[in-house]
């Protein structure tokens, strides 16, 4: 089979070729595990903290990816949830010890020992991958491979997001960066509290206009001043500015959730500049969104077929992944990236 391997660390840049295309052999599956063909597969930032680093992988070479969506082959021993042919997808959460307090009460997003796809095993930028089958789930037929992608991982984790800023119905909402996830909160929003107003801080024109076009009432640049306070924040942003920016718009009480798994450190001087008076008092307060729960996935796997949530997606082959995470790298990007496989 075909399937991109990252062999070492490095940084991504114009010319950069992080990922190499090479034959390898096809993965058998072993007890509690399925084989699943791969069709699509969602391009996310957090590769980009895998190649560059800041999450480094488990192992290498190593083959990223934690969108993934095809049809199961064949499953291992003691994998009895799906037969031969029924369509999955595969999110960020690989795999957890299964009973300490957080997995027991469904927070596996917080065990010590949580996997994640791509990362600690081998992910779907390949014609195949195996997984535990504690991680697959069953994919709406509402959605075609390619829009189905992106929500095992910029959707559930945006729903996450959207669950732990606490938003209330017709209250005001901000979104620090508009990209894949971003835009699928939007979304989801627009759906399921219609009369909540949404405002975008983005860095370029074509996202701002991309987020009006969505149903945002206004959209400025991430460091902008929002016309008037915001009951939260949710930042998808890879870096310290945005956020920072972000808490001066917060009302009274309002709460920050960072959507990010890593910060880059470019510009990780702006911590030292915190206007406590301005940015942290009066009770505002700050969440983080840690990995994923399996819940989380299904839930807004349920939501999204339902509600018709449906991503803007730009696909790729297999063999311009290099050049799709070159462009995510530079903020080339409106909605979310796929590569396809068939």
């Amino acid at each position: 089979m075909k399937a991109l391997f990252l062999r070492k660390i490095q940084p991504i840049g114009p010319d950069s070729r992080p990922l190499e295309l090479l034959e390898t052999p096809m993965p058998e599956p072993g007890p509690g595990e399925v084989l699943i063909r791969v069709s699509a597969c969602g391009i996310c930032h957090t590769e980009l903290d895998e190649i560059e680093g800041r999450l480094p992988p488990l192992f290498l070479p190593i083959i990223p990816g934690h969108q993934v969506v095809g049809q199961v082959v064949s499953c291992g021993e003691n994998a009895t949830r799906f037969g031969a042919g029924d369509r999955v997808g595969i999110g960020w959460f690989r795999d957890s010890c299964g009973a300490c307090p957080f997995c027991t009460g469904g927070l596996e997003n917080l065990c010590s020992r949580f996997q994640a796809t791509g990362r600690d095993g081998h992910g779907g930028y390949a014609e195949y991958m195996k997984s535990p089958e504690k991680s697959v789930f069953p994919m709406p037929d509402s959605f075609s491979d390619l829009d189905a992608a992106p929500l095992l991982c910029a959707g559930a984790i945006g729903y996450r997001s959207l669950k732990l800023s606490g938003i209330s119905e017709g209250g005001c909402l901000g979104l620090t960066g508009f990209g894949a996830s971003g835009h699928l909160v939007l979304r989801l929003v627009r759906k399921i509290q219609p009369g909540t107003r949404v405002f975008v801080f983005a860095r370029r024109g074509q996202e701002r206009r991309f987020a009006i076009e969505s149903g945002a009432v206004w959209a400025g640049g991430t460091l902008d001043p929002s016309p008037e306070k915001l009951d939260a924040v949710v930042d998808t942003t890879p870096v310290w500015a945005p956020p920072l920016a972000a808490l001066k718009n917060l009302k009274a009480g309002g709460r920050l959730v960072i959507n990010a798994i890593r910060k880059e450190e470019t510009d990780k001087e702006s911590l030292l500049g915190i206007d406590y008076p301005a940015q942290l008092w009066m009770e505002k307060e700050i969440k983080t969104v840690a990995n994923v729960a399996p819940s989380d996935i299904a839930e807004f796997l349920s939501i999204a077929a339902e509600m018709s949530i449906h991503p803007e997606v730009r696909a790729y082959a297999l063999d311009q992944a290099n050049l799709a995470l070159v462009e995510l790298k530079a903020g080339r990007i409106r909605g979310a990236k796929v590569l396809r496989m068939v």
